[in-house]
């Protein structure tokens, strides 16, 4: 089975209960490719959930609990690295494909890494960049089973 790279907003959405919906297709997503071996981050995807977890007056995780998950989200999946060949095929991706810097951070990370899926929010549903897939898993249609 192919790897999946999971997006930042995909591993917040599994630390929010108060996103009733999104909280509990995140969690059963991030527990199954987890328990199947097939997820994987990056060390961006990492740092964006510490920022975001912790930040602001009231923050989703406080402090300990964001490192711990942080932690535990680093031992569970594989982290790709962040390096100056991704940071340029990224400029390139702004440059052809009119994506946002950091979105093609990680577009250029699951790319230069041969993962051909990404799960997210942030993208059109099924749209396809040079091989990559951008699908989301918190869309009602959506089918986990195939990626189990």
């Amino acid at each position: 089975m192919d790897q999946v790279l999971i997006d930042t907003n995909i591993l917040i959405y599994a630390h929010q209960p108060s996103e009733t919906l999104k909280y509990e297709r995140a969690l059963r997503t991030v527990e199954s490719l987890g328990a199947n071996g097939v997820g994987c981050i990056s060390a961006q995807i990492l740092a964006e959930f510490l920022s975001a977890t912790m930040r602001g007056r009231h923050p989703i995780l406080p402090v300990h609990d964001a490192l711990h998950q942080a932690t535990v989200l680093a031992n569970v999946f594989r982290v790709l690295d962040l390096t100056a060949l991704i940071v340029l095929e990224a400029a390139r991706g702004v440059r052809e494909h009119q994506l946002s810097y950091f979105d093609a951070q990680i577009w250029a990370t699951a790319r230069l890494n041969q993962v051909p899926v990404i799960f997210t929010e942030d993208f059109i549903d099924g749209r396809r960049v040079e091989g990559v897939q951008f699908l989301n898993p918190l869309v009602a249609t959506f089918d986990l089973a195939k990626w189990s």
